[in-house]
C-alpha cells in the first residue's frame, strides 16, 4: 500500500464497490454516498485525491468542488459523470477540476487518469521539500508569534506565488527586507534559479547601467576584455533584489523602467536585444511617494516596481516579539562563542520592552551579540545590554530637571560655563559607563554618532592650557 489516500464519493453503490476492489491494495481508500459526507470526513483523513461523481443528490458535484476547493486548492479532483456532458465538463475543469471520466467506468482509464495525479500531487510535495531545505540553508529561521508577524507571512506566501509579479518590501532599517525577498524567491516557481541581490545605494551612478544590463567587449575605456554579463542577465529565470531601490537617480530609473516594460534590453556598447525572465523585488526605507512628490523619483517606476506592496513592520509594532528574538539569540551567540549564559534579568527584560528600537531587529541581534560575548555571567543584565543607569541602578530617559542661579548683575561667561559642563559630564558617562561609548551616550540621552563627535572634540581641546583654565574656572564657581 501506498502513502496515498482517496475518497471515492459516488451515489452508485456498484461504483463505489467497483472502485474499491480494484485499488484497494493500493491506496487507502474511503467511500461516500454524499458529498456532505466526504466534506465532513475531509479533516480527519486528509485526502491526495477524490474521485467526484457531478449528478449526486443533495449537493451536486459541482457545488461540492467549489466547496473543495475553498478548503484546499491544491487537491485534485476527477470527475465522473454518467454521459459526456460537456457543458458541466467544462464548467468542472474551469473550477480546477484536475481530469474527468465518463460511466460505465473503464478501470484501465481510471488507472491512468489517477497515477497521473497523484505523479502531480509527488512532484508538487517533492519541490515544496526542496524548497523548505533550501530556505533552511539559505537564510536565516524566521522568528515570531506576534499577529502582524503571522499576516505578513501569510501574505508573502500568497504573493510569492507568481513566477514573475514585481515586489516592492517597504520597512525601516534593520526590519529585515532581504528576509522577506528570499522567502518570496524560495516560495516562488522559479525557486530553483539564482537570487542576485544588488545594493543600489553602493553602486555609483556612473556604473548603474553597466552593472544591471552589462557591457561588450571595448564598450568604454577600462573595460574588460571579453566584457560582462550585467546582474539582470545573471538572474534570468530568478529573482533580482534590488535593495535600497529608492536611492536610484533618474537615469539610471528611466533604464530599469524600460527593461521592466518589456523584459528586454541592451548590453552597454551592444546591439544585440537580449530577453531574459526574472522577478524584480525591491525594497526601500525611503518614502518614494514623498520623493514623487519632489520630482526626485518616477511616478511610473513606482506603481512599475509596486503592483504588490509589502509593508515590513518595525520592532516596536512586534514587541510581543521582542523577548522572542532576545532568547533565540542568546541561544545562538552561547553556541557561537561557547558560552552557558543561563537568561537575562528581569530588569534586563523590561528595559528590552521599553526601548526606541531605531535600528530594529538588526540592532537586537548586535546588542545580543555584544552582551553575550563580554557579559561576566551567569545572566545578562541591563549593563551587560548597554540599557540603563549602571551606578544607581535608575533608567538613563529619567533625566533629572536642575534649578539654575538667576543670572547675575555680573553677568555669566556662558561659553566658559559650557565648555566646563560637556568636559565634566561626558567625563563622568565615561567614568560611569567604564569606558564603553554606547552607554555613555545614553547617560547623557544622546545618540551614539553626536556622543562620539562631541567626546572627540573635548579631549581634543584637553591641552594643559584648556585644562588649566578649566581648573581656574572651577575655582570661580563655573
Amino acid at each position: 500500500m501506498t502513502d496515498y489516500t482517496l475518497f471515492i464519493v459516488d451515489d452508485e453503490k456498484t461504483i463505489r464497490e467497483g472502485i474499491t476492489a480494484c485499488f484497494e491494495e493500493d491506496y487507502r481508500l474511503f467511500s461516500y454516498m454524499t458529498a456532505e459526507d466526504a466534506l465532513q470526513n475531509l479533516e480527519a483523513h486528509d485526502p491526495d485525491l477524490v474521485l467526484l461523481d457531478i449528478g449526486l443528490p443533495g449537493m451536486n458535484g459541482i457545488q461540492a468542488l467549489q466547496e473543495l476547493k475553498a478548503v484546499n486548492p491544491d487537491l485534485p479532483v476527477i470527475m465522473i459523470t454518467a454521459y459526456e456532458d460537456i457543458h458541466s465538463v467544462i464548467q468542472c475543469m474551469k473550477q480546477g477540476a484536475y481530469d474527468y471520466i465518463v460511466k460505465p467506468l473503464q478501470m484501465e482509464g481510471l488507472e491512468v487518469a489517477i497515477a497521473n495525479a497523484l505523479e502531480t500531487i509527488r512532484l508538487k510535495k517533492e519541490i515544496k521539500s526542496l524548497q523548505e531545505k533550501l530556505i533552511r540553508k539559505n537564510m536565516p529561521f524566521f522568528i515570531g508569534e506576534s499577529q502582524v508577524f503571522r499576516d505578513i507571512l501569510d501574505y508573502v506566501e500568497k504573493v510569492a506565488k507568481s513566477p514573475d509579479t514585481p515586489v516592492l518590501i517597504i520597512g525601516e532599517t534593520g526590519t529585515g527586507k532581504e528576509l522577506i525577498a528570499n522567502t518570496i524567491h524560495h516560495r516562488s516557481p522559479n525557486f530553483s534559479g539564482p537570487f542576485i541581490t544588488v545594493n543600489c545605494a553602493a553602486i555609483p551612478p556612473n556604473l548603474i547601467e553597466s552593472e544591471l544590463f552589462g557591457y561588450e567587449k571595448g564598450a568604454f575605456s577600462g573595460a574588460n576584455a571579453g566584457g560582462k554579463k550585467g546582474l539582470i542577465e545573471m538572474a534570468d529565470k530568478g529573482t533580482l533584489f534590488l535593495d535600497e531601490v529608492g536611492d536610484l537617480n533618474l537615469d539610471a530609473q528611466a533604464k530599469l523602467l524600460r527593461f521592466m516594460e518589456d523584459g528586454e534590453f541592451y548590453k552597454v556598447g551592444g546591439t544585440e536585444k537580449k530577453r531574459v525572465a526574472t522577478r524584480i523585488v525591491s525594497a526601500t526605507n525611503k518614502n518614494l511617494e514623498e520623493m514623487i512628490g519632489k520630482d526626485t523619483y518616477r511616478r511610473d517606476l513606482f506603481y512599475r516596481i509596486g503592483v504588490i506592496k509589502i509593508q515590513e513592520p518595525s520592532l516596536k509594532e512586534r514587541d510581543d516579539d521582542i523577548l522572542i528574538f532576545t532568547r533565540y539569540f542568546l541561544q545562538m551567540f552561547n553556541e557561537k562563542f561557547d558560552r552557558s549564559l543561563t537568561g537575562i534579568s528581569q530588569t534586563a527584560l523590561e528595559l528590552l520592552k521599553t526601548h526606541t528600537w531605531e535600528g530594529n531587529v538588526r540592532e537586537l541581534k548586535n546588542m545580543m551579540e555584544r552582551a553575550v560575548l563580554t557579559a561576566a555571567g551567569p545572566e545578562l543584565t541591563s549593563e551587560d545590554l548597554g540599557l540603563g543607569d549602571f551606578s544607581a541602578g535608575e533608567d538613563a530617559g529619567d533625566i533629572p530637571h536642575f534649578d539654575l542661579a538667576p543670572l547675575s548683575p555680573k553677568g555669566v561667561d556662558l561659553n566658559a560655563m559650557r565648555t566646563y559642563m560637556d568636559e565634566f559630564y561626558f567625563s563622568q558617562a565615561m567614568a560611569l559607563a567604564k569606558g564603553n561609548e554606547t552607554r555613555a551616550a545614553r547617560l547623557l540621552n544622546l545618540k551614539h554618532h553626536a556622543f562620539r563627535y562631541q567626546y572627540k572634540k573635548i579631549m581634543g581641546r584637553r591641552t594643559p592650557e584648556n585644562q588649566e583654565t578649566a581648573s581656574e574656572g572651577n575655582r570661580n564657581g563655573i
